[in-house]
């Protein structure tokens, strides 16, 4: 470990909504890009911590932080499929911009089911998804761009979320979706079906952001002195299992939401929004400006 201090502030990031367009699925506003490489070019810590895949990752966020100048040995990591998958990121890792990657295989979904799920997409949904095959561990399905946001949420989600479910409890497996438990035989519930604005994820329910959270500080501890104060980012409920995490452990902790269309929830840690009422990247692209200017 290093003897440089504690740096002051540390960033632990969703990706689609904060950083990436959820439309486009990639960074439409540069100045993220270049704001996030300023950032860990002064120390702070940047950690990526999505549902995304490694792959993802690798060509939407980090071949543009490596073209906008990311300095080797910043501390910037990688947190994907919510915990089960983790590497770091720098320009000494060559041409793809990331470190050996890390699989938690025992949180796979079994590979019979993934199978199924591939081939229910290609019979059935092939038209308004697409099944994401850069997942290590999850099961991912991704409304196409070219069709209606409204429509898939209304029609195509429901659908098939209920076909996954299915699926598991036809396997003798408890699953979840929402408010929706099937518990087991046992009464034990294994897998999740967790739906956002544009994809469905099937996963272990060990799987989430506060397990990405954890991670994220057992990569920190590893490159130098964990920071003072953290900043959490996301779009959805579920991203507050950081800021939560964090503070259950006694970090200093403030969690931007840059979608609270869902209402601001209580919590013992201050929950910021855009006070210009933006939302997604713009909403990020804001505050990620502002702690440019704070860290100056």
């Amino acid at each position: 470990m290093t003897s440089t201090p504690a740096p002051a502030l540390g960033l632990l990031l969703d990706v689609d909504g904060p950083v990436a367009s959820p439309v486009t699925r990639s960074i439409n506003i540069p100045a993220i890009t270049r704001d996030l490489v300023t950032l860990a070019g002064r120390g702070i810590p940047v950690v990526f911590n999505t549902g995304r895949s490694d792959a993802f990752i690798r060509e939407e966020v980090v071949g543009p932080m490596i073209a906008a100048g990311l300095p080797a040995g910043a501390r910037v990591h990688g947190i994907c499929e919510k915990g089960a998958v983790w590497f770091s990121i720098g320009p000494q890792f060559g041409a793809s911009g990331i470190g050996e990657v890390s699989v938690d295989r025992s949180l796979s979904v079994p590979a019979d089911y993934k199978v199924e799920m591939e081939q229910l997409v290609t019979e059935r949904f092939a038209d308004v998804v697409f099944f994401d095959r850069t997942k290590h561990a999850m099961v991912s399905v991704e409304q196409l761009t070219s069709i209606d946001g409204d429509r898939y949420l209304r029609d195509v989600q429901p659908a098939f979320d209920e076909l996954a479910m299915a699926a598991f409890t036809r396997r003798g497996l408890g699953v979840r979706r929402r408010d929706d438990e099937r518990p087991d035989a046992r009464g034990d519930v294994q897998w999740r079906v967790d739906p956002t604005i544009i994809s469905t994820d099937v996963e272990s329910v060990l799987l989430g952001k506060d397990l990405g959270a954890r991670r994220a500080l057992e990569l920190l501890r590893a490159d130098g002195e964990l920071p003072l104060s953290w900043r959490t980012v996301g779009d959805s409920r579920s991203d507050y299992a950081m800021a939560d995490w964090l503070d259950e452990q006694g970090h200093d902790v403030a969690h931007v939401d840059v979608r609270p269309d869902e209402g601001v929830p209580d919590r013992p840690y201050p929950v910021l929004t855009s006070e210009t009422g933006a939302i997604h990247d713009e909403a990020g692209a804001e505050f990620f400006a502002r702690w440019v200017r704070e860290t100056a």
